[in-house]
């Protein structure tokens, strides 16, 4: 549910103006026009782009150009993109107020290039470019009407450079992306595209829409439902953390490793798994570990491409995947065996009706006192056909290991992860939440996981061994917090913001710890002349769990009495009191 990140800031001010700008209008025509619903991806990123700041949901991207090409070699391959590509040539009507339910594919139309001339690029043509498409990214993209992709060719002198380009997330995601880059790489090169073989965005909704496709998606809603009323609501629950809903600037931490690779080759050979599958287990043991947790809850964008009918079509799929890893094995190797069916398990489980699962989430945060924190994201796309690896990612493969700090962004997220390449370098970039990790502990959890990769390349780890082998300690949190419901929770937060829910009345939440089971909360409220309710209050807290500090679960009881106790420190004192009212609050008991 998130996009590509955005790498920093627009830097275009700072460079010298080009000679002349021009705007050219293209003409397509040769497709066929058709109409039909939306899919599930699209809907899911339309939700976003009518909601969110433009420059977080837009996406872009930069396509060298070889030297020599024409300007309208360069317009008669984005016309051939545009022909052969259903998803370039849609749009989303709808009323005013209201979400589009239907795409329309035209026939034939119009877009524009905007072609900047020069005398000559900046000191670094490549970041310059990069720095034109992300400022196009700027603007919310109509979707009723608007070509899907804003173009800007960069010449010098009249000559081709760089197409610097930002696409609408309701047509295309980072796979889609780099489809069109290579191939309009080899319509340059003078080659002939082969069929198309997944397929167009109608066609895919139509798939969706059949029997079939409605029972995967039910099937999907059930498992994470599951996850939602039964993991951690936060990954990283401890004094320091925030929410989820408290977007915080965080700056881009990149590693370029030669020995990361060699130990992922090498893990793999010794366990017999596939990359992919030992990165994700290192990935989630060391995430947990962290966190403190159990079991590893993480979300991972790119990985509903992976059936054939959707691998290389030029849309959008972007929904997540959820997978929820436990954690509780004696040994890393029992671990990855592990990771191989709970990551095809959330693969199976990651096209959805998004409108019906936010509503599930909602009902859940209603029913468990809860809010699930989208804490950690995972997003490996090294095995895409043109990795989409920013401007500084290229010729830059001879690095035994080095860390490097780019800018900050606005992050929704605790733990954000893009990995690039496995080889020759293993290239992943964090984001990570300054308020959960110091600078130094973000680098220390990217080293550790060239330890831990290191470690298994020569042999089992012991799970208890982590924080010896990576040098990752776990978060501390005091002996005032618990685990309450599967998740860390503090006691004293609970009543903080209960208290300010229900407007400064007395409050005091108690622990009670049953043999045998996790402790639970109950919570007394002190009416006086006010007129409260459990469902009401328990109403209020939740209204303010999203964007309250870290470790807050709604008790599972809400006692009301009329005043506190002369000693309200103490729990037996309020247990003495006369009980107005009491209660779950919850609509369901879970």
């Amino acid at each position: 549910m998130t996009p590509t990140p955005a790498v920093g800031k627009d830097t275009m001010h700072q460079n010298p103006p080009p000679l002349t700008t021009t705007t050219v209008t293209v003409a397509y025509a040769g497709g066929d026009e058709r109409r039909g619903p939306v899919t599930m991806g699209q809907a899911n990123m339309i939700r976003c782009i009518l909601r969110d700041d433009p420059t977080h949901i837009n996406i872009h991207d930069v396509w060298p150009v070889p030297e020599g090409t024409t300007p309208a070699a360069v317009t008669d391959a984005l016309r051939a993109l545009a022909v052969r590509h259903e998803g370039l040539r849609t749009t989303f009507p709808h009323p005013p107020g209201a979400a589009p339910v239907d795409q329309v594919v035209a026939a034939e139309g119009t877009f524009t290039v905007t072609v900047l001339d020069h005398a000559e690029l900046p000191g670094d043509p490549a970041e310059y470019a990069e720095s034109v498409a992300r400022a196009a990214r700027a603007g919310r993209f109509a979707l009723e009407r608007e070509f899907p992709m804003r173009i800007t060719l960069l010449t010098v002198t009249g000559q081709p450079a760089y197409v610097a380009l930002a696409f609408s997330h309701a047509v295309a995601d980072g796979s889609a992306m780099a489809i069109l880059r290579e191939e309009f790489a080899e319509l340059l090169a003078g080659k002939e595209l082969p069929e198309l073989t997944s397929l167009p965005p109608v066609d895919l909704a139509a798939v969706e829409a059949s029997p079939a496709g409605l029972r995967k998606s039910e099937a999907s809603l059930r498992y994470w439902e599951r996850i939602l009323r039964t993991g951690p609501q936060e990954m990283f629950a401890e004094p320091r953390g925030r929410r989820p809903g408290t977007d915080e600037e965080a700056r881009q931490l990149t590693l370029r490793s030669r020995r990361g690779a060699r130990a992922l080759a090498g893990a793999a050979r010794r366990t017999g798994h596939p990359e992919a599958t030992v990165l994700m287990a290192a990935w989630c043991a060391l995430v947990a570990h962290r966190a403190g947790q159990d079991s590893c809850v993480t979300a991972v964008p790119s990985a509903n491409r992976f059936h054939a009918r959707v691998a290389r079509s030029v849309t959008t799929t972007s929904q997540d995947a959820l997978l929820r890893l436990d954690v509780g094995v004696e040994t890393f190797d029992a671990l990855v065996t592990r990771t191989w069916g709970a990551v095809l398990d959330a693969y199976r489980h990651s096209q959805f009706d998004s409108v019906r699962l936010w509503d599930m989430i909602g009902q859940v945060t209603a029913e468990r006192g809860s809010h699930f924190g989208r804490d950690v994201v995972f997003n490996d796309v090294s095995a895409l056909p043109a990795p989409l690896l920013g401007t500084d990612a290229q010729d830059r493969d001879d690095a035994e290991q080095e860390l490097t700090w780019g800018p900050p962004q606005a992050l929704p997220t605790r733990l954000l992860a893009f990995t690039y390449r496995t080889a020759p370098q293993l290239h992943i970039s964090l984001w990570a939440a300054p308020s959960v990790f110091t600078p130094e502990e973000a680098e220390g959890f990217l080293t550790g996981l060239v330890q831990l990769l290191e470690a298994t390349a020569a042999g089992d780890v012991p799970m208890e061994a982590l924080a010896e082998v990576t040098g990752v300690r776990p978060a501390e949190r005091g002996p005032d917090w618990l685990r309450v419901d599967g998740c860390w929770v503090s006691p004293d937060a609970v009543r903080e913001t209960l208290g300010r829910a229900v407007g400064g009345l007395p409050v005091r939440v108690q622990v009670t710890e049953a043999t045998g089971a996790e402790p639970y909360l109950t919570a007394y409220i002190a009416l006086g002349d006010t007129s409260l309710t459990p469902t009401e209050a328990h109403r209020a807290l939740t209204a303010l769990i999203p964007a309250a500090g870290s470790g807050v679960l709604a008790p599972h009881r809400y006692v009301l009495v009329e005043n506190p106790p002369t000693e309200p420190d103490r729990s037996d004192a309020w247990r003495r009191l006369n009980t107005i009212d009491e209660g779950t609050g919850r609509s369901r008991q879970v």
